[in-house]
């Protein structure tokens, strides 16, 4: 006989929900605030990067190490531990008078977040059963959407009224109210680490390689000039490759390892890991490109730009509870794949739709299609990769899952910010040369392009000093070519990595995974 859920587990549902939401809020909402940091610390923007950086790394690294703990000593406590760290953390930002304190404030919070991220979707899972499990894990799915991008119009809307401490000091009441619902009304999970000795050295390999990877690839992105066989870039990326090796023999060795490697010979979990990676690569690393599209090239600021972007947003808040109902009458691989060949079609629209002419109305057409698929795959990712996974596992299968989302986000942006500067320098270089102006001008503007990047050029292009030359028409229309070129060729690269996705979900998942109930359901284990 199936329980029947009661009130206090649907506020349970909240309280994770709202440190889901703060958590990957965090990870884009700064972005939109640079600009004014940039004013009130009297720095670069260069000087900033480590304000976004240190929370991307130190999140990114701490998503298992947080899930291990979660399944060794009860998942409620790392979860409320977590709340408590981003709740302190977030107050500390957003007093921080230098960029010392504010970067180590940063990493500090990125711990907390990774520790609500990785083990929400678990908790989740042990406090609900049935049918109700999968309406409240899509539920979880729609924040999880929703969060990740509507952090150009939270930060926009925080920075424009209360500046931009305001982006951090708006987790301390929402944090504190997440914290007292947890304490009484989320289910603690057993801990399953009785007598089982920590996986010290699997968690420093797993840390110290993911760092390595992925700050290889953030050197490559600031610095896209750089070949990838320079030391700089190839030493961390190939050092980390062979520390994650490593990692790998030794949990194939310990008597309780860190992750169970025995998950990855299932087609199935490999085919969730992908759809995961898909994700990031395609719909999350491409909300970077879109924004700056939206704020550099057609000049919406960026609470204009937060608002536009709700035509995408939106679709998580209304189809994650839809979806979380149908994945119990439907099947979750056909909805996965069908929905990710969706996104590869409103990726394809978009590029389609990028030209000089661009705006908001000839791109929310595509924007609603990508918005539908990240509405959908998200909730159904979360019921899908928790399918037949042992209860003492299920904190670690959801930091996995959130590791390579995360992974295939910085990739995503690294990958297609690459794609985006070789298309819009190749296009300087066959176009910038037509325009008739001095051979000074032309050297100079040229290196300043190029330097300055894509995301910058058109701020070169249509500046005071440039706007009242008698080549400025001619030379902007360029540089707005050049972009589009870049531009439209990352949108059909995304369009590829999802539909990439949507054909190892046609191939590898399972219509049906054997469902391992769980004891502790609805128990409270103190």
């Amino acid at each position: 006989m199936e329980h029947k859920t009661s009130a206090k587990q649907w506020i349970a549902l909240l309280a994770m929900s709202m440190g889901v939401f703060m958590g990957l809020l965090d990870v884009t909402v700064v972005n939109v605030a640079l600009p004014t940091m940039v004013t009130d610390f009297h720095t670069t923007f260069t000087n900033l990067q480590w304000v976004l950086n240190a929370y991307m790394l130190v999140y990114a690294v701490s998503l298992l190490i947080m899930s291990k703990l979660g399944d060794m000593y009860g998942r409620k406590k790392i979860f409320l531990g977590s709340l408590v760290l981003f709740v302190i953390a977030s107050a500390i930002n957003g007093m921080a008078t230098n960029l010392l304190v504010l970067d180590i404030g940063r990493g500090v919070q990125a711990i907390g977040g990774a520790g609500m991220m990785s083990l929400s979707m678990a908790l989740v899972t042990s406090n609900f059963d049935g049918k109700d499990r999968g309406l409240a894990l899509g539920i979880l799915g729609s924040v999880i959407g929703v969060s990740t991008a509507s952090g150009p119009l939270i930060g926009g809307f925080l920075i424009e009224h209360f500046g931009w401490p305001a982006i951090f000091y708006v987790n301390v009441p929402v944090g504190l109210i997440a914290v007292i619902l947890t304490m009484v009304y989320v289910n603690e999970t057993p801990s399953y680490g009785k007598g089982q000795k920590i996986d010290l050295m699997g968690m420093l390999f797993s840390a110290l390689g993911l760092f390595a990877v992925i700050y290889g690839l953030i050197v490559k992105e600031s610095k896209p000039h750089l070949s990838w066989l320079n030391l700089q870039v190839s030493g961390y990326l190939i050092g980390g490759l062979l520390l994650l090796i490593i990692f790998v023999i030794i949990e194939l060795h310990v008597d309780s390892p860190m992750v169970n490697m025995k998950m990855f010979k299932r087609p199935h979990f490999i085919g969730i890991v992908i759809v995961a990676f898909a994700l990031g690569a395609g719909i999350y690393s491409f909300n970077t490109f879109l924004t700056a599209l939206m704020q550099n090239y057609i000049g919406y600021s960026a609470l204009q730009t937060g608002i536009r972007q709700l035509t995408m947003s939106m679709w998580s808040l209304i189809l994650g509870p839809i979806v979380g109902i149908l994945s119990s009458r439907y099947s979750k691989k056909w909805m996965i794949s069908i929905s990710l060949f969706v996104g590869g079609a409103g990726f394809l629209l978009v590029a389609h739709a990028v030209g000089p002419k661009v705006s908001f109305e000839t791109l929310w057409p595509g924007m609603v299609l990508m918005g539908i698929t990240n509405g959908m795959v998200n909730p159904l990712l979360n019921t899908t990769g928790m399918e037949g996974v042992k209860p003492s596992e299920m904190g670690m299968v959801s930091g996995l899952l959130n590791v390579f989302r995360q992974i295939g986000t910085t990739v995503g942006v690294v990958g297609l910010g690459l794609v985006q500067d070789t298309k819009y320098e190749n296009y300087l270089n066959a176009h910038l040369g037509s325009v008739n102006m001095p051979a000074v001008a032309f050297s100079g503007l040229k290196k300043a392009l190029v330097e300055a990047g894509p995301f910058s050029g058109h701020s070169i292009a249509f500046s005071t000093r440039i706007s009242h030359a008698p080549f400025a028409h001619e030379f902007q229309q360029v540089v707005i070519r050049a972009y589009d070129s870049g531009m439209r060729t990352v949108s059909i690269v995304a369009a590829i990595i999802v539909i990439v996705g949507g054909l190892a979900a046609a191939i590898l998942l399972k219509n049906h995974v054997s469902s391992v109930e769980i004891s502790e359901n609805n128990k409270n284990v103190e």
